[in-house]
């Protein structure tokens, strides 16, 4: 075993093992659990679950086990930034290294119950909807025996699914194969979201090169970071696949295989339909890749609009088609446009456009001018919703000087910070496609105090136990996630270091002339007259 090796897995893989191996633990005891299977009856679950001693130790150990991957991932994100003569410097190891961490990181929860999210017994109710021959874009999961104790949150009970044919066929399927057993299910639904994250392992690193981005960090950012481990893996969320699909889509377009691309990005919307927000962009890098005779030596992609238009009336009759032969084989309509509202109907502090609707609404309220603060809220979500469309147009629009999936990255955060809702993981959508095309020194900053206290946040506010231990609302969470986060910058040299300066003064952006040269040739330069 080389001496890099070694290091990797004492310094780094290690770590965050015994990390997620203690949240593991914790989360026989503050996980979700179906009611029905048996598994909650296991002597050490039982234990863990049915005292209050026990469920205050599960909480420590996800507390404990959260702290120690920020940590892991914190100290390893130092030494890929940091200057070749730092003598703990990983400058130029080979990003497939990481690939060992990540799977140690990984590897204790892949069987470990569900936290911070029990979204994944919705997916299997959902698919036993469809195997019932109804159809989830016009019922919730109430329509079928037994699917409180199935462990669905009764938030949904009576809400149509927003997901789209592909996850529904999917969806279907696994409950065909493990009628009655949710726990199954939901190990099998955590293997496709593992799916999504080995597309991710494979075509992010690929991408950050073709943008001039060193690859290594770029999967730190992108794929090892907490958020990932939590809600990817121990979550299992849907949204690995999609965001998998998405880099896929846009890495094979932007090697010269533009329809191949636009089929993977049709895919993803076809589990998520938010993955349509991708579908222009990478249309701009199949209109900006024609054989352009005289300016194949150019830098840059450039397109005039009958390019653009051309390029996106055919990525937009792929789609359809994916979606066409999806919806006909799960069996369902075109009934997800209507149920995309479905995730705003959670509340929460931490959408911009909710949070200042409902602090107007305890003044518009205590004031008597309204009832309650529900026509406020509404109305700042509108409001925010039409500025997202505002700002996401003219990003289609207005392409120049960026690269396409550069605009794509912006136009995610775009809709999730401007959305009526916003859950943890939805920083996914968005923060491998900023780690591929690049960050600035303050930019990165930013991302990892981010990163550090939605991790805080979730171990603080997402547990099956929250409601009964610790009644935190996420404004609190989030407050509390934050000073935790200074607190820890106070007394760690190495962290601090990482956030407030020296190994960040480069920032995550191309450090010599062919990573550069790279970069440029990834920009949407628009129309040149060819005559010049």
């Amino acid at each position: 075993m080389s001496t890099w090796d070694t290091r990797l897995l004492a310094r780094y893989a290690l770590p965050g093992f015994v990390g997620s191996l203690i949240l593991a633990v914790g989360a026989l005891g503050v996980g979700w659990l179906p009611l029905t299977g048996g598994l909650i009856d296991f002597v050490g679950v039982d234990a863990l679950r049915g005292t209050t001693a026990g469920l205050l130790l599960s909480r420590a150990f996800v507390f404990v086990g959260v702290a120690l991957l920020l940590q892991a991932w914190l100290i390893l994100g130092h030494d890929l930034l940091a200057d070749p003569d730092d003598p703990h410097s990983l400058r130029g190891i080979d990003p497939r290294t990481l690939v060992t961490v990540l799977v140690a990181w990984v590897a204790p929860l892949v069987l470990a119950p569900p936290l911070f999210s029990r979204d994944v017994y919705s997916y299997f109710a959902q698919g036993r909807v469809v195997a019932s021959g109804q159809d989830p874009y016009e019922t919730g999961v109430a329509v079928v025996d037994g699917w409180f104790e199935d462990g669905v949150d009764p938030m949904w009970a009576e809400t149509p699914t927003p997901y789209g044919p592909l996850w529904l066929l999917f969806a279907r399927g696994v409950a065909n194969f493990a009628p009655e057993q949710p726990a199954l299910a939901a190990l099998i639904f955590r293997l496709s979201a593992l799916a999504g994250l080995a597309l991710l392992v494979i075509y992010l690193p690929r991408l950050a090169t073709a943008h001039g981005i060193n690859a290594a960090p770029a999967l730190w950012l992108g794929v090892l970071n907490p958020l990932v481990v939590m809600h990817v893996v121990s979550g299992a969320h849907n949204d690995a696949l999609m965001i998998g699909l998405i880099v896929m889509g846009f890495a094979l377009a932007s090697e010269r295989h533009p329809a191949i691309g636009v089929i993977a990005i049709a895919l993803a919307a076809a589990v998520k339909p938010i993955a349509l927000l991708a579908l222009p962009f990478v249309g701009l890098i199949w209109a900006g890749r024609p054989d352009r005779g005289g300016l194949a030596d150019l830098p840059g992609l450039y397109a005039g609009w009958g390019a653009r238009i051309r390029a996106w009336v055919l990525a937009l009759l792929l789609t359809i088609a994916v979606f066409a032969v999806a919806s006909v084989l799960a069996g369902v309509g075109p009934g997800w446009i209507a149920a995309l509202g479905t995730p705003g109907e959670v509340r929460t502090w931490l959408s911009p456009a909710t949070a200042i609707g409902m602090l107007l609404g305890m003044a518009t309220t205590a004031t008597g001018l309204t009832i309650d603060d529900a026509l406020v809220v509404t109305v700042t979500r509108t409001l925010g919703t039409v500025a997202a469309l505002a700002i996401v147009a003219w990003l289609i629009l207005r392409p120049e000087g960026r690269s396409p999936m550069r605009g794509a990255a912006l136009a995610f955060l775009t809709v999730v910070l401007l959305g009526p809702v916003i859950q943890p993981w939805y920083l996914l959508w968005f923060l491998p496609l900023f780690a591929a095309t690049g960050l600035k020194s303050t930019q990165l900053r930013v991302v990892i105090l981010v990163i550090a206290g939605f991790s805080l946040h979730g171990m603080a506010e997402s547990s099956s136990t929250s409601d009964n231990l610790f009644e935190f609302s996420d404004g609190l969470a989030i407050v509390a996630a934050f000073i935790v986060v200074g607190l820890v910058l106070l007394v760690s040299p190495r962290e601090r270091r990482l956030v407030l300066s020296g190994s960040l003064s480069h920032g995550l952006m191309p450090q010599d002339p062919s990573a550069q040269a790279r970069a440029e040739a990834s920009v949407f330069r628009g129309r040149i007259d060819t005559r010049e």
